[in-house]
């Protein structure tokens, strides 16, 4: 009888137990007021604090804008340019302007939750703070600028399994491309611009980066860089030529056949130029301007992809 009633009073105390944790759990697992919040820090080191999570996004840049729109956002406001927008859903959003030429007043007038600018943005942010407008800064002359931008869209859209998948594809690129550095690094010249004007990439730009994770030299490494535009330097026809590329890529948003001409006029005009390895081996190769032109997004895997292969081309021959 002792033990019946042990038994018994056993099995009320669990069940007392089991009813305590099922009336806390309600508890544990409500949201909290600040639970819905969001905070994410810009690679200008600015701390931005949400509310909640943003719905609405506006982006002065083609490749945040394609990232945002991969990642299953809603693009409000686009970037006003001469690329095609391959999306009928990123085709209804409404042109803001350029980074060197924003339109404050379709920005203010799609309403976004957050707008997204690159570095030298900066001056105009007190602008649209007054009309409620917070600002992202990305910086996009880096894989891993890239890499820390779709981490903070992850967590600003709420989308951070989405964002991981496009990181770790990112991560795997590099660590492959880590173990299949050639044994003989071609030397390169990354010329960008247009007729008439034209400047040296960096290894410090967005092409020079990636230049440097396929295994590239890039000739102009020492060169000065210009005060008007970081990460590039001024062409310099005796500093090029002595240092031989054996490859000359071109980077434009103008038409490529006409830039490639153009430049090519431009060699005439000096002998020097003939005497290059790349000149004589034909070696002048125009970039795709939707890889190279600007911060590509998600096709950074496909620009890593187009310069490996294009620089394993010019060793082998």
């Amino acid at each position: 009888m002792k033990k019946v009633t042990k038994l018994i009073g056993v099995s009320f105390l669990c069940l007392g137990i089991m009813t305590a944790c099922q009336s806390k759990a309600p508890e544990a697992s409500a949201p909290k007021s600040s639970s819905s919040q969001v905070t994410v820090t810009d690679a200008a080191n600015r701390t931005l604090s949400f509310k909640q999570q943003p719905k609405k996004v506006a982006s002065l840049s083609s490749g945040d804008m394609d990232i945002i729109h991969a990642l299953g956002g809603e693009i409000v406001g686009r970037p006003t340019t001469k690329a095609p927008v391959s999306s009928p859903e990123l085709q209804k959003a409404t042109e803001i302007g350029n980074p060197h030429s924003p339109s404050f007043e379709k920005i203010a007038a799609v309403k976004p939750d957050v707008l997204i600018a690159n570095s030298g943005f900066e001056r105009h942010i007190p602008t649209l703070e007054k009309q409620g407008i917070q600002v992202y800064i990305a910086k996009s002359s880096s894989v891993e600028g890239i890499h820390k931008s779709i981490e903070d869209y992850g967590v600003l859209l709420g989308k951070q399994d989405e964002a991981k998948k496009w990181t770790t594809q990112i991560a795997d690129k590099l660590q492959a491309l880590q173990k299949e550095q050639p044994a003989k690094k071609a030397k390169a010249l990354l010329v960008y611009g247009a007729p008439g004007s034209y400047m040296v990439a960096l290894p410090s730009s967005l092409s020079g980066d990636l230049l440097s994770k396929v295994g590239g030299e890039n000739i102009a490494s020492a060169f000065p860089v210009s005060k008007e535009m970081p990460g590039y330097a001024q062409l310099s026809t005796e500093r090029i030529v002595q240092s031989n590329p054996d490859v000359v890529y071109l980077i434009t948003h103008e038409d490529p056949t006409s830039v490639q001409k153009a430049f090519e006029a431009e060699m005439k005009k000096n002998s020097a130029w003939n005497n290059l390895s790349a000149v004589k081996n034909g070696k002048i190769v125009v970039l795709p301007s939707h890889l190279f032109g600007s911060n590509p997004g998600t096709k950074i895997l496909e620009s890593l992809d187009f310069l490996k292969d294009s620089l394993a081309k010019v060793t082998s021959s």
